[in-house]
């Protein structure tokens, strides 16, 4: 009931704002673009779909050019791709992160196993997904294709199935004391209460997995496995292909591209969803401060596009209140087999707890037999010295980066004019690849002779540094704005505001930001401990470069063995230290 009188209230004065933010004269004018843009989407989805089923020799008679037209036409499949994996990330996050908060013996099996995944680094995806995707598409395009969308939706989907899983396990009592009153079923409590009060941070998570999407998007379009080498059409191989001709002004390009990119999804798109995502933010009182966005403006006043997206309206509406017809219809037995449930609960809960022990000591065999038979223990060990540098290098970059974002974000985040500006740019930086610095530290490090193990580090850092700052706005502007009118009601300020309010609600912020750039750090070993530009090969010592490596001669015992390293150093260090911090900061600091 409270978020949808806060939803009503926010859309009628957001409502009322739109109204407002155009002259009558502009109106035909703003229809009229508001429908070209909706026919120019729909035309590249078409367009670029009918792309991918070309035969597979289509890539070799055309390859990838540098020509600055063609950039144009890489850009347009480069976003198709991202926003394939977005959709496809969307669809997984629904049916895993629900079945994960609604069952528990379900939620045993998949938090470990997401915990697993999405310490495995996107190069590990490829490696063994790219033979099953051309076997399953031979002679098309279709099979690279789905192996790209595959490596970029590895990149996206994590953070956003953990946030929904997050909110379904810590909904508000008084909003399930809500479902209760209105006698809602599951289906029904899922869509109108349990999916509104989740969708402020679903929609945030899905802008920062686009841009940890684009970081990933030149080892996607380029795939190299082995004697296979696969380069679609996309701003990621023609940034891969300036690399190795060792040109500047097309890595500038590149750039320039990349930026217009990102900034036009951002204005059409994603601001536009953040918008629409705010009126189900659930507070006790109002937000002044609104998030703001042209887009949402035009396309609330479009008549034309809301007569276009009505049948999609109809098939959410069937979709929304179909299912509880029936489980009404089903509800009379459930009585009955509550009673045998209940009596059953004790015998199935140790059938599955024999399950699981006997599933773990099925795997710990298997591996067992292949580190033993397979790769050997003194490759084990080397792999272990390996992984230690690495880890070591994550350490030190992410103590470094907190220390400077941290008071950096705290700044922001206090300002309301400075968070609207660096929250849109702090996603626009964190997009951009490694790759595009290579250039640079290729030219300083051989011209200087320098130590690749200390100045190839800071590439590990470049993109997954802006989690910190990100998330430490993010909780700097989360202050209740109820707590904010004790704060200026009491004058509260000084020493006592920071150790009694600022701190202790960033802190949960901060140690979250902490934890995803860590394992982004991890997963961007593998493209800064290994570089190529032109025929100059520069590799520092770690887990990151051994992965690499072997995936380029196409060892996949090793590409496994390194794999596995890497999640078990971050698992483990997930498990036994930042999760016991976070627990601690959660239950010290909650307001």
């Amino acid at each position: 009931m409270i978020v949808s009188l806060q939803s009503r209230a926010r859309f009628s004065v957001r409502s009322k704002i739109c109204k407002n933010s155009f002259k009558p004269r502009y109106h035909i004018f703003l229809n009229i673009l508001a429908f070209l843009i909706v026919m120019s989407a729909i035309t590249l989805i078409s367009w670029g779909t009918g792309k991918m089923t070309l035969p597979l020799s289509q890539l070799k008679l055309e390859p990838i050019s540098l020509d600055l037209w063609s950039l144009c036409n890489y850009s347009m499949r480069t976003i198709l791709r991202m926003f394939l994996g977005i959709i496809v990330s969307l669809i997984f996050t629904l049916l895993v992160a629900t079945l994960a908060a609604k069952n528990k013996y379900a939620e045993q099996i998949l938090i470990p196993v997401l915990d697993v995944l999405q310490s495995v680094p996107i190069l590990g995806y490829i490696s063994f997904t790219f033979t099953a995707f051309l076997a399953l598409f031979p002679e098309s395009q279709m099979g690279p294709e789905m192996a790209a969308i595959f490596a970029i939706f590895t990149s996206q989907v994590w953070n956003m199935t953990f946030s929904l899983y997050q909110s379904l396990k810590t909904l508000p009592l008084e909003l399930s004391e809500t479902a209760i009153v209105f006698e809602m079923d599951g289906w029904s409590k899922f869509w109108k209460i349990e999916v509104p009060f989740a969708m402020p941070s679903l929609i945030w998570n899905i802008v920062m997995s686009m841009s940890s999407g684009w970081f990933y998007v030149v080892a996607s379009e380029v795939i190299m496995v082995g004697n296979n080498r696969f380069a679609l059409p996309g701003i990621g191989s023609y940034i891969s292909l300036a690399i190795v001709n060792e040109d500047v002004e097309a890595v500038s390009a590149a750039i320039i591209a990349m930026t217009l990119v990102i900034v036009l999804y951002d204005q059409l798109i994603l601001r536009p969803l953040i918008v629409w995502a705010d009126k189900f933010r659930y507070e006790m009182s109002s937000n002044s401060v609104l998030p703001t966005s042209w887009m949402y403006s035009v396309f609330i006043k479009n008549l034309y596009i809301k007569k276009l997206f009505f049948p999609l309206k109809i098939i959410a509406n069937f979709v929304l209140h179909t299912p509880s017809k029936f489980i009404r219809l089903f509800n009379k037995t459930d009585k009955i087999v509550e009673r045998k449930t209940v009596n059953n609960r004790l015998g199935n809960n140790y059938y599955w707890g024999g399950f699981l022990i006997i599933s773990v000591l099925t795997i710990v065999y298997y591996l067992a037999n292949f580190i033993y038979y397979v790769v050997g223990v003194p490759e084990l060990l080397y792999v272990l010295k390996l992984g230690s540098y690495t880890l070591a290098r994550v350490l030190i970059l992410t103590l470094i980066a907190s220390l400077i974002w941290l008071p950096i974000g705290i700044y922001i985040g206090l300002n309301p004019t400075l968070t609207k500006i660096f929250q849109p740019l702090t996603q626009f930086l964190s997009s951009f690849p490694a790759n595009i610095f290579f250039p640079i530290l290729v030219v300083v490090i051989t011209h200087y002779k320098l130590n690749p193990d200390i100045w190839l580090s800071p590439l590990m850092i470049i993109g997954s540094q802006w989690y910190i700052l990100f998330n430490v706005i993010a909780g700097t502007t989360s202050l209740p704005g109820d707590l904010k009118e004790v704060i200026k009601n009491f004058e509260i300020k000084g020493s006592l505001l920071w150790k009694k309010i600022i701190l202790p609600t960033i802190t949960p912020y901060f140690i979250t930001g902490a934890i995803t750039a860590c394992g982004a750090t991890w997963n961007a070993s593998i493209v800064s401990e290994f570089i190529n530009y032109g025929d100059k090969t520069i590799m520092a010592q770690g887990l990151g470069s051994y992965i690499a490596a072997a995936a380029l001669h196409a060892e996949f015992a090793k590409v496994a063995l390194g794999v596995c390293m890497m999640a078990f150093f971050v698992v483990c260090f997930d498990k036994f230290f930042w999760g016991p911090i976070n627990d601690y900061a959660t239950r010290k600091f909650q307001l």
